[in-house]
């Protein structure tokens, strides 16, 4: 089957809104990529190595991919994925891309069927579906492609338009990857570290033991000291924020900001590093954190972005033998007016403190994010993420926050990736979208093209540089 890139993919049926949106999607579509919160290693670009092959590179680490695989019978392992137990063989790259392109018919209509479709086509050139029969071509073709020097790490960022670029790290990181890169002078692209300090403020994740020594450790204060605790985290942060970092980030599972006194949150602590709470102790004490984290950020300035809602690593027999990220996080309720009232409360119109909600829970959009949005002058809505980062779902995503909250309430488009190769097509996707969107109020009458223009513009490039502060 022939493969085709439509130049008028995404945008309305009815010739006049097309029309429109065609218009408003030439004035954005060059515009350089801002990406504010990813997942991209800056060791990629530091070290500016070919990519070794196409399973590698589009398939083994994307788990947006090989979960659907492993949903249709195939075995983890079989896609290169290897397994920690050792109980099975690692499929060599060659045969893991065998069994992707035969089940190729497994992504239509799927947002990573639509990622793929774009890098395939604007990327390697190809002009035919993905299927059993051409499986070797392919990628013999691709790899190619992967070593031709205009494909190296670098040659693309460039070719990408990417103006910024931001990594997610740990808070013990000594950042020597973006040390390098910031003072080598083959590179001008922009990259920051992002602290990500979930693993550090959870008494129920399984590393917050050991990764209390070390930041112990690393400060000389007692293990068990809270106040050191604090401060060397503030301390950590500083490190970020010395190395160009414009947020901190966190993962949680319920957004929950708790309110203990500084005794009652150092009992907890004490107890937590000796693995003594039990579960609803544990969410306080991540709770306060939580609320402690948003204090560090009205003081040193650093964005506060929160993704809640993923129960992570669903399938305990695959986390054991395949690890984390391998396809099996799942998407639950959301709460965010009550659970975050503690915070917003206090920090809520704070004019240098932003804080970015993200959700998987697209219910609470309009039922909670654009409300609070559209009063704290500190609460911005983070774009869709993970499950709702495609076509449908981020057009539900504007018609639901739009109407409460405008336009300008919102972070700008983030694509959240570790597929390097799929951050154009994520962000020519959303384009593309918001161009639709905005096609649509134009045609209804309730938006004059002038000022259309104006908002897909800025939704692309003033917005997430005042959002992210850059």
């Amino acid at each position: 089957m022939h493969l085709e890139s439509d130049p008028d993919r995404l945008f309305p049926v009815d010739q006049r809104t097309r029309d429109i949106a065609r218009e408003l999607y030439r004035r954005t579509a060059d515009l350089p990529i801002l990406s504010p919160h990813g997942h991209v290693d800056p060791a990629l670009l530091l070290h500016d190595q070919r990519f070794s092959d196409p399973t590698d590179l589009l398939l083994r680490h994307d788990h947006y991919v090989t979960r659907l695989l492993h949903a249709s019978g195939l075995p983890l392992n079989e896609l290169a994925v290897p397994d920690r137990t050792g109980a099975a063989p690692t499929a060599d790259p060659r045969t893991a891309w065998r069994r992707f392109c035969a089940n190729w018919h497994l992504f239509a209509g799927t947002a990573s069927g639509y990622w793929l479709r774009h890098q395939f086509s604007a990327l390697f050139g190809l002009t035919e579906q993905p299927d059993a029969d051409n499986a070797d071509a392919l990628y013999d073709r691709i790899s190619a492609v992967l070593a031709e020097p205009s494909f190296r790490p670098r040659a693309l960022f460039d070719a990408f338009g990417i103006e910024f670029l931001a990594t997610t790290d740990d808070p013990l990181d000594d950042l020597a990857a973006h040390r390098a890169l910031a003072a080598d002078p083959g590179f001008s692209g922009r990259v920051a570290p992002t602290f990500r300090p979930d693993a550090y403020l959870n008494p129920a994740h399984p590393d917050f033991a050991a990764n209390i020594e070390r930041l112990a450790a690393w400060s000389g204060s007692p293990v068990d000291d809270y106040a050191g605790y604090l401060a060397a985290l503030e301390e950590r942060r500083a490190h970020f924020v010395a190395h160009g970092a414009v947020s901190a980030d966190h993962g949680v599972l319920q957004p929950l900001a708790v309110d203990l006194t500084p005794e009652e949150a150092s009992a907890l602590f004490s107890r937590a590093v000796s693995g003594r709470l039990d579960d609803r102790e544990a969410a306080a004490f991540q709770g306060h954190m939580l609320l402690e984290s948003a204090r560090m950020s009205v003081d040193d300035g650093l964005v506060m972005t929160v993704h809640p809602g993923v129960l992570r690593n669903h399938s305990t027999a695959t986390f054991e033998a395949f690890g984390p990220d391998t396809g099996h996080d799942i998407p639950v309720r959301t709460g965010f007016a009550e659970a975050l009232r503690p915070l917003l409360q206090r920090y809520g119109n704070i004019a240098d403190f932003h804080l970015v909600l993200f959700t998987v829970d697209e219910t609470s959009f309009s039922r909670e994010i654009a409300p609070l949005a559209g009063f704290y002058r500190s609460l911005y809505i983070g774009a869709p993420w993970w499950f709702l980062d495609a076509p449908d779902a981020i057009l539900r995503f504007r018609a639901a926050v739009t109407e409460t909250a405008g336009f300008y309430r919102g972070s700008g488009f983030v694509d959240d990736t570790r597929a390097f190769l799929s951050i154009p097509a994520r962000h020519d996707m959303a384009r593309r979208l918001d161009a639709s969107f905005l096609a649509r109020l134009v045609a209804e009458g309730r938006l004059d093209e002038p000022m259309a223009g104006r908002i897909a513009q800025d939704l692309v490039d003033a917005l997430p540089r005042k959002v992210f502060k850059l």
